[in-house]
């Protein structure tokens, strides 16, 4: 029996990538023969996280658009048609059977030379989508997205999220959590973090916060990131345990130890906070396209989340929106149910069947091979 090749693409970013290995563990799970290759760049995460994760990955030349005229401008249409050619050799000696895309500069020369050659999924996190993203929406019906209505026909499926989380019973886990970062097993419990990098606005405001939250009773779980060191608290902070680390591997628990986040609003976040029914109040990282806050508006609308606005952010506001809040139970309970009724935890799932259903609309890699004369 041939097994299936599914070369996914969603270097870069964490926020690219880690959806795409979600997808990639889902289809494992099902079929531990199959065979899944990442295409990625020597400038990305993908280049650790994608081994780390145990799958193949083939690097293609990179092709970032500049962001102001001069010569890595002139020379980008070489580097494009470099790239594009890089991906059909990668297709052609994997017999790829779909290409499934998730955004990122990765995708774009996915989408073009997978083109009229092998089956093309694609999934937009955000609600705004990117230029890869929208280009590669024009060459397939197979477009899913993570936020409703973010590509016009779009089969709205969820988030991708690691199985970890979305398995995770928070009550049932809390007390394991809170044991396993030291943290009191009674405390209302403030879990705060900015991504992989951190985020220095959420870092001061929360350290400035910190000897009024503890002497509340309020304990907090602080992952501040690897280069944040100077803006993690030293030393004794109030009467209620304060955690800082650089970094919080077991995100799981941490959800699991929390009653409140304080967090960024990217795609991901507000995917795994939904699906574990965790209350979060959202701060969008002020620069882009504005997509992180929208990325939070519809589990704020919902009543699972509240928005606030990065400029406004210091410690006095933490202890005047976030403190009562932890110290209201019956108003977490609302916000928990009204998170969890807005997450979806199976879109893994979903996006697998979009993409068995993709890849056999035009039959086996290794099919089209013979079809066209191929040698195997």
């Amino acid at each position: 029996m041939i097994s299936m090749h599914v070369v996914i693409a969603g270097g870069g970013t964490a926020g690219h990538i880690e959806p795409a290995l979600n997808l990639a563990d889902c289809m494992r799970r099902h079929d531990p023969n199959i065979s899944i290759t990442a295409l990625g760049t020597d400038r990305g995460l993908e280049t650790r996280l994608v081994p780390e994760r145990g799958y193949d990955l083939r690097l293609i030349t990179a092709t970032v658009m500049p962001r102001r005229p001069n010569l890595d401008l002139v020379r980008l249409p070489l580097r494009v048609r470099r790239s594009i050619a890089e991906v059909r050799e990668i297709l052609d000696a994997t017999r790829a059977d779909v290409v499934v895309g998730f955004g990122g500069y990765v995708s774009l020369p996915a989408y073009l030379g997978a083109r009229g050659r092998v089956p093309i999924v694609v999934h937009e996190a955000n609600a705004r989508p990117g230029l890869a993203n929208r280009v590669g929406s024009r060459f397939t019906s197979y477009v899913a997205c993570a936020v409703p209505e973010a590509i016009a026909g779009a089969r709205h499926i969820g988030m991708p999220i690691r199985a970890a989380v979305a398995s995770l019973d928070r009550a049932a886990s809390r007390d394991q959590a809170r044991a396993f970062f030291g943290l009191d097993p009674d405390r209302p419990t403030l879990l705060v973090f900015g991504g992989s990098q951190g985020a220095r606005r959420l870092n001061s405001a929360v350290v400035e916060a910190a000897p009024g939250l503890t002497a509340q009773g309020i304990q907090v779980l602080h992952a501040a990131g690897h280069r944040n060191g100077d803006q993690r608290p030293s030393g004794h902070v109030g009467p209620a345990p304060y955690v800082a680390l650089p970094y919080i591997d077991r995100m799981d628990l941490a959800y699991a130890a929390a009653d409140v986040a304080l967090c960024r609003s990217g795609a991901m976040t507000c995917a795994e906070l939904a699906a574990v029914g965790l209350p979060a109040v959202y701060v969008p990282l002020p620069i882009g396209n504005g997509e992180q806050r929208l990325n939070a508006l519809p589990v704020v609308a919902a009543g699972g989340g509240l928005l606030l606005e990065d400029a406004a952010l210091d410690g006095q506001r933490i202890l005047s929106v976030l403190a009562p809040l932890l110290l209201d139970f019956d108003q977490r309970r609302q916000m928990e149910f009204a998170a969890a009724s807005h997450g979806q935890r199976d879109a893994d799932e979903r996006l697998r069947a979009l993409v068995i259903q993709a890849a056999a609309s035009q039959g086996t890699g290794e099919q089209r091979s013979q079809t066209a004369g191929g040698n195997p």
